[in-house]
Parts: C-alpha cells; sequence; structure tokens
C-alpha cells in the first residue's frame, strides 16, 4: 500500500478480477497457420501469477513435443518445439515489463507452424536499445514492485538476466537465436521452431555426403567448404559441387564473400 491506498501493482499482482480496473491487462494466445487463417485463439486473464500458470499451459497444448527413453535410463526425456526455460523466459518478460497504462493494447503470443512471436506494449526504456540486451547492461524495470515481488517468488533471477538465460536456453538446444525487435508500439521476441532432418531433406534426392552436411549444419549452424571436405573426406571440387546442388534444391544459402564463404540453411 501507499499513502493508505492498494498500488496498482497489488491488483495486477493479486487482485481477484484486476481485469476490472486493467481490461486489457491479459494474454492473447492464438494458434495460427497464416496471419489471417486462425486455429486457436485463447484469452488469459486473472492475476499475474494466473497468467503465468495459464499462458505455459496454452503454449504447451498449442506447440509439439516428443519423447526418448535414453539407454541408461526408464525416464522419458521430452522435446519440445521450443526449450521451456526459453519460453518462460519470454513470457515474465512480457507479463513484468509491459506497459499496463495502455489501456488498450494486450499481450500477444502468436503460434506458428515454424516460429513463435511474443508481443508486449511498450517500448523500451528511454537510453535502451536493442543491442544493448545482448550484453551486460543494467536493469530499468518499467515496473519495480512487479519485478521485485516476482523476484522474491523465484521466478526472476537477477534483474537484467532474462534476456540471456533465453538465449543460452535456445543455444543448449541447438535453435536459432531469437529475433528482438520494437515494433507496434512494444516489444517483441521471435523464436524460430528447430527443423528436423527428415523435413528438410524429403524429396530432395540427396546423397549421403549431403544428407551428412545437413545433419553437420543442424548442429553448428553452418558450413565452409573446408568443414564439408572434413566431414565426408572428398577434395575441395567434389565439395564444391556437392553445395552448390545444396543451394540449387533450396536446402542450403550461401553467406559470405572468397575465404569467408559459408552456407545456413535456407
Amino acid at each position: 500500500m501507499q499513502g493508505g491506498k492498494i498500488t496498482n501493482a497489488a491488483i495486477i499482482l493479486f487482485g481477484k478480477n484486476p481485469q476490472q480496473y486493467f481490461q486489457n491487462a491479459v494474454v492473447r494466445v492464438g494458434r495460427l497457420k497464416q496471419e489471417d487463417i486462425i486455429v486457436s485463439d485463447r484469452e488469459i486473464s486473472g492475476n499475474l501469477f494466473n497468467q503465468l500458470r495459464g499462458v505455459e499451459e496454452a503454449i504447451r497444448e498449442l506447440i509439439n513435443v516428443r519423447y526418448e527413453i535414453p539407454e541408461d535410463s526408464l525416464k522419458r526425456r521430452e522435446f519440445w518445439d521450443y526449450p521451456i526455460p526459453a519460453l518462460r523466459e519470454a513470457l515474465l518478460n512480457a507479463l513484468v515489463h509491459r506497459d499496463y497504462f495502455q489501456s488498450h493494447r494486450q499481450i500477444q503470443i502468436k503460434i506458428f507452424d515454424s516460429s513463435i512471436w511474443f508481443h508486449s506494449p511498450g517500448e523500451l526504456p528511454e537510453g535502451l536499445i536493442v543491442e544493448d540486451l545482448l550484453k551486460a547492461h543494467p536493469s530499468v524495470p518499467r515496473n519495480p514492485l512487479l519485478a521485485q515481488v516476482m523476484y522474491k517468488a523465484g521466478f526472476i533471477e537477477t534483474y537484467g538476466s532474462g534476456i540471456r538465460r533465453m538465449v543460452n536456453a535456445l543455444s543448449d538446444a541447438s535453435q536459432q537465436f531469437p529475433v528482438f525487435c520494437e515494433e507496434f508500439g512494444g516489444f517483441s521476441v521471435t523464436m524460430e521452431k528447430r527443423l528436423d532432418l527428415q523435413t528438410i531433406i524429403a524429396g530432395k534426392n540427396l546423397s549421403d555426403r549431403q544428407v551428412q552436411a545437413v545433419m553437420y549444419v543442424l548442429e553448428n549452424g553452418m558450413i565452409v567448404n573446408k568443414e564439408y571436405q572434413q566431414i565426408n573426406a572428398v577434395s575441395r571440387q567434389t565439395a564444391t559441387r556437392d553445395l552448390k546442388e545444396l543451394t540449387e534444391k533450396d536446402i542450403l544459402v550461401p553467406f559470405g564473400k572468397g575465404r569467408n564463404l559459408g552456407y545456413r540453411l535456407a
């Protein structure tokens, strides 16, 4: 309380019906085939703790998971389209740092076939740019009381470390670097789903060498001619020809020039 009155943060964090005072303090979760083809649409309301639980459950229901049982254990392992810790960090950032006084805006999460997009109302604090988020930076919470309570509840470890944990979780799962962007009067995070080998090579009629190269790119993010030679024990001429075929089949795309020429997934 402040000055004998309950704070906005108390209502948002613990209120039975915060939307009575903050009408659009909700999260919209959609499953889309395209921007204009919506398969599923859900609105998660309640206080911040209810939203955190409800949105995570909704996302889990709308993305895929596969299971593996390791040879040395009877306990199965879960592999989601995106690592759950990265999704949780993106959600926490959206809930804690959104601008709650933009009464006409909602947090939106769009789940597409190959990516997931988080958007939260409110741009970065003055003096902070997107590039700053990727290096050590001071925490400038828009809503310090929300951040303080989430820290005490164990959801936030240290102020300003959420982006780093998100990036590390994706990296540990061998997934692409997330894209951070200020757009539409707010801040967004896009994560790309990791493609599986069979989806990429289906119907492409690749040689064993080329399949090996695609597997290498999936694990390492890129490949250069010398690495192709090494993993397949072939000449530079053969590697060049095979890589050219992979680009012509729209599996790899070249970047850089000369000695810095490399190949990524198209």
